[in-house]
């Protein structure tokens, strides 16, 4: 509805199609999570709509992650992983005397290679000799592609400010190449600030300092941890929206929010739907509309300053049509 009723006042058209594959209930009825022919199905589309995914008391959760969502990302070189984290007024925050405006940064997460390889395997099982190893995969080009994308971002913010997560005094081969190709890309943006910090006391100043930072880039692990955490920091991780991003637009980019699927509450209508309706509005700038994407933050965020309309997660009154209907109605 809320896409549909910006598409009208802003004046462009969408097309929605649906499909019932990468889902729990389509790998009960056919075993797999997801057609032989999902390609040719999805390919042609400028994006993915996406719901979030898993039942692991049905499917087990690697096989529904590795089956739909890492596929995507990894088929259609979906690269790129964006999430913003923005303390929103009207979400109580765990952190002291933070108020909106005080974190407010973009996370860049490398999306199809780093720790998340499907290199390695298992041996000698069952006996005490077992071993796993799964190796890290980085490669110039995927470092520098992530990197770029980060400093153009960091060259258009006001603050204009980049940071880099390593662990580079631990991690000796891998993090100090991160390391090098970091110092060789900023060599192009004079006018970006930098700074690097070891991923643990990143992660500390996340919690204590969260006003330092502007755009992160990451690795794969790291920024799937970071983009956790910067949510947490500003209240809750149910309002997140994500982008996995395709930047030269050969393939569909994909938008989902960074929470999870909770079969625990399918049903009850206490879902909070604003990172669903978040990503919507993700999706809708990464389309070029971008003053219509900008009308649906500025409703969550009207939203989410009244009690009324807050989802019971977030202390508030609504159910989760009446948190969206809500969204809708305070539309600009």
């Amino acid at each position: 509805k809320i896409l549909k009723e910006v598409a009208e006042k802003y004046q462009f058209k969408i097309q929605f199609h649906e499909f019932d594959f990468a889902s729990c209930n389509f790998y009960a009825k056919h075993g797999k999570m997801l057609p032989d022919n999902w390609k040719e199905k999805i390919g042609s589309h400028d994006a993915i709509f996406f719901g979030a995914v898993g039942m692991p008391d049905q499917v087990p959760d690697h096989v529904s992650l590795w089956g739909s969502l890492l596929k995507f990302r990894r088929d259609f070189d979906q690269y790129i992983n964006l999430r913003p984290v923005k303390l929103m007024p009207g979400v109580p925050c765990p952190l002291i005397n933070k108020k909106p405006g005080d974190i407010d940064m973009l996370i860049v997460r490398e999306n199809t290679e780093g720790e998340y390889s499907s290199v390695g395997g298992r041996m000698y099982q069952g006996t005490d000799r077992e071993i796993a190893i799964q190796e890290t995969i980085m490669s110039k080009k995927g470092i520098d592609r992530v990197q770029k994308f980060a400093f153009e971002l960091a060259k258009n913010t006001k603050r204009k400010k980049l940071t880099s997560a390593t662990k580079s005094n631990g991690i000796s081969i891998t993090m100090p190449f991160w390391d090098e190709r970091f110092e060789e890309n900023k060599k192009n943006y004079p006018d970006v600030k930098t700074d690097q910090y070891h991923i643990d006391i990143l992660a500390a100043r996340f919690v204590l300092t969260p006003e330092w930072f502007d755009v992160i880039v990451a690795s794969n692990l790291f920024g799937d941890i970071l983009s956790d955490l910067g949510p947490a920091c500003t209240g809750t991780i149910g309002i997140a929206p994500s982008a996995n991003i395709n930047p030269e637009k050969k393939f569909p980019s994909l938008f989902e929010p960074v929470h999870g699927s909770a079969p625990d509450i399918a049903g009850k209508g206490i879902a909070n739907p604003i990172g669903q309706i978040w990503s919507g509005a993700m999706m809708l700038d990464y389309l070029g509309e971008k003053e219509a994407a900008n009308s649906i933050i500025t409703s969550i965020e009207k939203t989410l300053s009244d009690k009324k309309s807050r989802t019971k997660d977030l202390n508030g009154d609504s159910n989760t049509s009446q948190c969206a209907e809500t969204v809708l109605n305070n539309l600009t």
